[in-house]
């Protein structure tokens, strides 16, 4: 991939996509940065403020809003920054467009809800033999907008591409691991946003930092198994896809994971704990369960979790089901 030649697209200019978005510029890329809304683009050039989802960050001069998708086809890659539940369809729109040989980076973290399916197996059906890759890893918008330095892992199933697009987006301070996993990636990445619900329901509860860590790591082992029976490696869980995004998340009131739980954990419905925000570990949950359960895994605070989502638990009786297990080995 030519570095520096032809741009990066990012569609979706939220504040995942506005860091992105500069963390690419400062990478010494051409950026083309998609919103639905022309007014909002034409708001953003002018201003290079994204104050409705990022406050403060400035946008970086090598980017250009648009509203025009269109504009995406010039692109070396194209970062689909938009919410997980919305991959299909932002895919669909995209594929007249994209060459066929333009990589797909997914940048959401979830299960398509409807189907079950992983992310990527749902860029592969919309567009078969495109190549396709994801982005995960222990990172806040905040932070990356903000130049601090944060590390996170990008998979392709093409080794060579991969490592492409890692030094294409690497920069002074957003460094971009490269691993062909692409499935332990995308799962560590959504299988964690819900471990961070019954964190912060915990930590909501007053329950203390001892039984937030005992979460956290029985929490890992469910993510570890899960990723064992769909394919993913373990030294991928282990790095910065999976432990790193998994300590940071459960342990952050700026994860909106977390803060859903926190609130939950307060006595909030889960309507009112969103605050009409979207939580992808909330959408993630029943989809995430039900694969478990095909391949027999035992994922008992997930299940907890999705539980609580849907009414059919109280919290006080997760923490009872779950502190009255039948005792075994750790391991």
């Amino acid at each position: 991939m030519a570095r520096a030649m032809r741009p990066i697209g990012i569609v979706g200019a939220g504040a995942w996509g506005t860091a992105l978005a500069n963390a690419a510029a400062l990478a010494g890329n051409d950026v083309i940065l998609w919103m639905r809304s022309p007014e909002q683009a034409a708001e953003l050039e002018r201003t290079r403020m994204n104050e409705r989802f990022l406050p403060g960050a400035r946008l970086l001069d090598r980017i250009t809003p648009t509203a025009d998708l269109t504009r995406l086809a010039s692109c070396c890659a194209v970062l689909l920054v938009t919410p997980a539940q919305t991959t299909r369809g932002m895919t669909g729109a995209l594929s007249p467009i994209l060459p066929r040989e333009t990589p797909l980076v997914l940048c959401a973290k979830g299960i398509e809800r409807t189907t079950g399916a992983f992310l990527c197996d749902v860029v592969v059906e919309v567009r078969p033999s495109s190549p396709v890759a994801v982005l995960s890893g222990p990172s806040f918008a905040h932070d990356v907008a903000r130049g601090l330095p944060t590390a996170v892992t990008l998979a392709c199933r093409d080794a060579a591409r991969a490592e492409d697009l890692a030094t294409a987006l690497s920069g002074p301070t957003f460094r971009v691991y490269h691993r062909t996993d692409v499935r332990g990636v995308e799962i560590g990445g959504a299988a964690k946003n819900v471990l961070a619900i019954a964190c912060g329901a915990v930590a909501g509860r007053g329950l203390g930092e001892s039984a937030k860590a005992a979460l956290i790591a029985r929490g890992f082992a469910e993510l570890l198994r899960f990723a064992h029976a769909y394919g993913g490696e373990p030294e991928t869980l282990m790095g910065l896809s999976g432990l790193g995004d998994l300590v940071l998340t459960c342990s952050s009131a700026q994860s909106r994971n977390f803060s859903f739980g926190l609130r939950l954990g307060q006595g909030a419905t889960a309507e009112a704990a969103s605050a009409g925000k979207l939580v992808e570990g909330a959408a993630t949950a029943g989809a995430l369960v039900a694969l478990a359960r095909e391949k027999g895994v035992d994922m008992p605070i997930a299940e907890a979790v999705e539980k609580i989502l849907s009414g059919a638990w109280t919290l006080d009786h997760a923490v009872a089901a779950l502190m009255n297990r039948p005792i075994k080995s750790e391991h």
